[in-house]
């Protein structure tokens, strides 16, 4: 190891998605047009189920906490870039820059639970329907967010504390627009092997576990809605896990996308596109997922925008 080019850091940068000063305003645009979507769209789908009775279940409890954590996982990365882009400037202090980590693999992680507890839910809605209020009572829906909080801040302080022991020269240039947990592990001068063993092996663990509940949760889901003699309960029963299917197609489809890319192109130092996808686009897209594809959340949504109609009127 080189301890010459060792210093104190201060700061990293963070290159973003260009070094054209041209294309700044574009990008300054496109995010700042992203991040509003996502912001108003989760809070729509937060006004809309705590406005509506009908919507007082546990698939729409879990529903508003998701759409809570999208928020803060875009407010986690988006701003700081947003910033950065209108100061010229690409530094992050090095606290900033752990805590973003920190932040992110919290609510990414929580995002990555919820999925598999809204799995759960819908297995029980449809597998065991006449225990269903006894089973997925308040208190067990409470005890489901608690627990997935618990472990998702687990993974993320175990990974940020690993992140301390890492020592940095004189490449202190990260590739993306935010302080992603790989990219800081790359740059450092330090011995990495025991991190990079701690996130392939924690995070697979964390990520496989999730998984292989909600592709279980389905397995059962699809058995019990084939037994069904009636085309339209059929239909009523993978209806309601259409939306929850589409968002795990888009939440798993694009994380395993940016890490397959990362195996196979060597030019990923400059092609922070992919991580867009898993921390940006896909929080804005589930507000629009729920309230089309989802029957009572588009009724709830007119009923709503026929009160402020009212109202304003």
């Amino acid at each position: 190891m080189n301890f010459r080019n060792r210093t104190v850091v201060s700061e990293f940068l963070l290159l973003g998605m260009t070094d054209d000063p041209e294309l700044q305003p574009l990008i300054f645009s496109l995010f700042l047009f992203m991040y509003m979507i996502t912001f108003l769209g989760n809070l729509l789908i937060i006004l809309v189920v705590r406005s509506d009775s009908n919507l007082h279940t546990p698939m729409y409890f879990f529903l508003t906490i998701l759409s809570f954590n999208d928020i803060c996982l875009s407010t986690t990365t988006v701003p700081k870039m947003l910033v950065n882009i209108q100061i010229e400037s690409h530094s992050i202090t090095y606290t900033g820059c752990l805590s973003q980590l920190c932040f992110f693999l919290v609510f990414s992680g929580l995002e990555n639970c919820l999925l598999a507890v809204m799995a759960y839910d819908r297995y029980v809605a449809i597998c065991h329907p006449l225990r269903y209020t006894i089973i997925m009572n308040p208190r067990l829906s409470v005890l489901l967010v608690l627990f997935s909080l618990l472990i998702s801040s687990v993974h993320a302080l175990l990974h940020s504390l690993m992140a301390l022991r890492l020592s940095f020269c004189t490449d202190l240039e990260i590739p993306h627009f935010f302080c992603e947990l790989a990219q800081v592990i790359k740059i450092t001068c330090s011995d990495a092997l025991l991190n990079n063993l701690l996130v392939y092996l924690v995070a697979g663990l964390f990520a496989s576990t999730p998984l292989s509940g909600i592709i279980f949760s389905y397995i059962y889901i699809i058995s019990s809605v084939l037994r069904m003699p009636s085309f339209g309960g059929k239909y009523k029963a993978f209806s309601t896990c259409g939306s929850h299917l589409s968002v795990v197609s888009l939440f798993y489809g694009t994380g395993f996308g940016v890490y397959i890319s990362s195996a196979v192109t060597e030019s990923v130092k400059r092609a922070p596109v992919a991580p867009v996808m898993y921390s940006v686009v896909t929080q804005m897209l589930n507000p629009f997922i729920y309230s089309l594809r989802n029957r009572d959340m588009s009724n709830a949504l007119r009923k709503l925008v026929s009160k402020i109609t009212c109202v304003v009127g």
